[in-house]
């Protein structure tokens, strides 16, 4: 049973550029924020519709206890003041999955069941990510059962050889697998078929929600999972350390931003303009090894590479003095050297 809403990957030529900014961010949590990176898509197109066909509201199935309801409902007054919004979980007589799956027998709603006969856990699905949550999963000590994966094989049941891919980057988006350039929507399938076949990008996570309690999730991200070790460490190579360590610092808030549903708020689209800036060099190709549940960078090769062999080596150069460290060193041990003469 699906109680939140779940969009089919983008088809139309303005969603297709939808997406291609919707996968600019570089600033995935550990759960890569699958969810909640889709709803602005969602109420973006709602708004639109409503827009085309005259409506004066919108309407949306997530719950009063759960995230989904802040991000639709910030989306749509961001894009319309004047929308009305109706949610029927809070304005309904819906106050359980119960009832829920009563109103849908009644009205001929179609619900998948397990074997009991009841509706096991909830699924978000879209071309990013899939998970699952509530009922079977709802204690976090229990581990999931297998047939809640739909996206990727069991680490132990991956093939026993590793599989070898690489990915090319053109100012930070990722263009081509194998050698072979794809859409934004191909290459994301591809990837999630090449992790997914070899058991990448599970998660079982406790997430804190943005309403104030916990929630237990699991989660297959299998190309996204490939793709963010792959950006990472074409980044490596091609990010100042400045610049790098900027970025890492703004992770975390881009990814909170996100998370709590403010993809239309002015200070997220502040700190996408400085993520997309950092992106300009950000070209190359990364060699990941898939084997068993990991993904491992092999290999990153880039025109603009900043890794400097001559400087780097251990053996004898011509462009670095060893003794400019010493310099270095004094100058920046003199603080410490004064605290602890002062201290003593």
């Amino acid at each position: 049973m699906t109680a939140r809403s779940s969009p089919s990957p983008p088809t139309s030529a303005r969603a297709r550029s939808w997406s291609r900014r919707a996968r600019r961010p570089r600033c995935w949590a550990s759960r890569l924020l699958g969810t909640s990176i889709a709803r602005p898509l969602i109420a973006k197109r709602q708004i639109e519709i409503a827009a085309e066909t005259g409506a004066d509201a919108v309407a949306h199935g997530a719950t009063g206890k759960g995230n989904d309801q802040v991000r639709f409902e910030l989306a749509y007054y961001a894009l319309n003041p004047d929308i009305k919004v109706i949610s029927p979980w809070r304005e309904w007589d819906l106050a359980s999955r119960t009832k829920l799956i009563e109103y849908a027998e009644k009205n001929q709603i179609p619900v998948a069941k397990d074997k009991r006969g009841e509706a096991p856990f909830s699924v978000d699905a879209n071309l990013l990510h899939i998970s699952a949550e509530g009922k079977a999963l709802e204690d976090p000590w229990v581990a999931p059962e297998e047939y809640v994966f739909t996206r990727s094989v069991a680490p132990e049941e991956a093939p026993e050889t590793p599989t070898w891919v690489e990915i090319e980057f053109e100012k930070g988006d990722a263009v081509a697998v194998d050698g072979e350039r794809l859409s934004p929507a191909a290459l994301l399938t591809r990837l999630n078929e090449l992790g997914g076949a070899n058991g990448v990008g599970r998660l079982d996570l406790v997430e804190n929600r943005f309403v104030g309690m916990k929630s237990r999730g699991i989660y297959e991200t299998p190309g996204g999972t490939v793709l963010l070790a792959a950006h990472r460490a074409i980044e490596s190579l091609t990010l100042d350390r400045g610049a790098a360590h900027l970025k890492d610092e703004l992770m975390p808030r881009y990814a909170e931003l996100v998370y709590n549903g403010f993809w239309f708020a002015p200070e997220r689209e502040m700190l996408q303009a400085a993520i997309d800036h950092s992106q300009g060099p950000v070209t190359g190709t990364v060699r990941l090894k898939l084997y068993k549940g990991s993904v491992t960078v092999a290999g990153r090769r880039s025109p603009n590479s900043l890794y400097s062999l001559e400087h780097v080596t251990f053996e004898e150069d011509q462009v670095y003095d060893q003794r400019d460290a010493e310099g270095f060193i004094r100058l920046n041990a003199l603080r410490l050297r004064l605290l602890n003469r002062q201290r003593g």
